[in-house]
């Protein structure tokens, strides 16, 4: 077989390093898109991502990275093996994948020296892979109803070197049965109507040892007919399975961060906010008493007497003087109102909130909760700061962390295997004969 040294053909051999002339090589063009051939000089292997000449094949590693003749394209020769087969080879019928094949195998205890039973050759994958599970000590025998499948196969299996493991025969097993008896470990059955054959199966089983059998059925119809014939022969343990492949996404991203940390920038924050708070407060005062101050200087006359010539006014002599105060203190002095929004952009704060909705709020605040609050001088934010640089840290932690994340694309129903035992025989005892003197 393809992984075994001892297992070889004159056109493939796993033990051969470089590709020689008629040897059986897999083309890898894509990860959905696999070929096989055999290598022939003067041919040519054409496809979408170049032309590749057979006869610069011949010579190179297994498993090289050939360009093509144009440089636009590549593709990778691989050594065939049966998990490449599958994907390679041509179908002749419905076959069976590796997940099934896999789970198949490890079911049926199939192991190196395993002797088992194979009804449905179909295009061979079940039969590649089993082959090279069992090994030289072991042996295959299938059987395929269909002729013309059954020489194809015969080609297949004498050309990959598995004449002597493998033994193909044509013949309908559920009329005919098998042509071994009380041989094999273990037998699969991948037939329209299985149930038809579990008699035969169980005829061709050891009865010395626990031996196996799987059923491979499409539906659920033909599942529920063959449990009713394994129970009818005295099978036991019958399990139903159906294998579904979803595939998983592994990819890197950003590790999150540690919870101390992230409860220990939020502490800062509010810190800062209320700073920023305190001071806007305290620029807010300090702007109305600046501009309380330059009122009083630059209008004198307010405080001046009244002139009693006019004292027949209804109105004071300072009317339009207090009206136009009221305006400004809408609209404060320019030097104050740009100290303002100087004092508002150092500080990110919003110029478009007046001076005395902030001081009525902080005023309702002091009413509230008790007298205002202290404004943070430098000296207490740089204490505040060496407290916090003398705490625990949480210890660094890798940048990015693996993350899987399955597929959404899963791959549906293909089949159900249903599985069964068939315990060994116990013997009766002979019974001892008395013999009369």
């Amino acid at each position: 077989m393809w992984s075994s040294s001892s297992l070889s053909s004159s056109s493939s051999s796993s033990s051969k390093k470089y590709i020689a002339q008629g040897d059986l090589v897999i083309i890898w063009l894509t990860r959905d898109l696999v070929q096989s051939l055999i290598v022939t000089p003067g041919d040519e292997f054409n496809s979408r991502y170049g032309h590749y000449r057979h006869s610069d094949l011949i010579g190179i590693p297994f498993g090289s990275k050939v360009p093509s003749r144009t440089g636009k394209g590549f593709v990778h020769v691989l050594r065939p093996t049966p998990e490449l087969w599958t994907l390679a080879l041509p179908h002749r019928t419905q076959i069976l994948y590796l997940p099934d094949i896999a789970f198949i195998t490890s079911s049926l205890h199939i192991r190196p020296g395993s002797i088992v039973i194979e009804a449905g050759t179909g295009s061979g994958s079940f039969t590649h892979s089993v082959a090279r599970t069992v090994g030289s000590t072991g042996h295959v025998f299938s059987y395929e109803f269909h002729e013309a499948r059954a020489n194809k196969a015969a080609e297949e299996f004498a050309r990959h070197g598995m004449s002597d493991i493998v033994t193909l025969t044509h013949r309908n097993v559920c009329k005919n049965g098998f042509i071994i008896i009380d041989t094999a470990d273990s037998v699969f059955l991948d037939l329209p109507a299985p149930w038809e054959a579990i008699e035969h199966a169980k005829s061709a089983l050891k009865k010395d040892r626990l031996t196996r059998i799987c059923c491979f059925s499409p539906c659920i119809e033909q599942v529920l007919r063959t449990v009713s014939a394994l129970n009818d022969a005295g099978f036991t343990d019958i399990t139903m399975y159906e294998t579904l492949l979803r595939p998983h996404e592994v990819n890197e991203a950003p590790r999150l961060a540690h919870i101390g940390s992230v409860t220990e920038k939020l502490k800062q924050l509010e810190r800062k906010r209320e700073e920023k708070r305190l001071r806007q407060i305290a620029a807010s005062r300090e702007g109305r008493r600046y501009a309380e101050k330059r009122k009083r200087e630059e209008s004198p006359e307010v405080n001046a007497p009244v002139n009693p010539a006019n004292s027949h006014s209804l109105e004071p002599p300072d009317a339009k003087k207090k009206v136009k105060s009221a305006s400004d203190d809408d609209d404060p002095d320019p030097d104050v109102r740009a100290m303002a929004m100087t004092t508002a952009v150092d500080m990110d704060v919003d110029v478009d909130v007046g001076m005395d909705e902030v001081l009525e709020n902080e005023t309702e605040n002091e009413n509230e909760n008790g007298p205002p609050a202290k404004v943070a001088t430098a000296v207490e934010v740089v204490a505040d700061n060496a407290v916090l640089s003398h705490l625990p840290r949480p210890s660094p932690s890798p940048a990015t962390q693996i993350l899987s994340k399955h597929s959404k694309e899963v791959r549906g129903h293909t089949s159900f295997l249903t599985f069964a035992c068939l315990v060994p025989v116990v013997q009766p005892r002979p019974e001892p004969q008395t013999t009369i003197s």
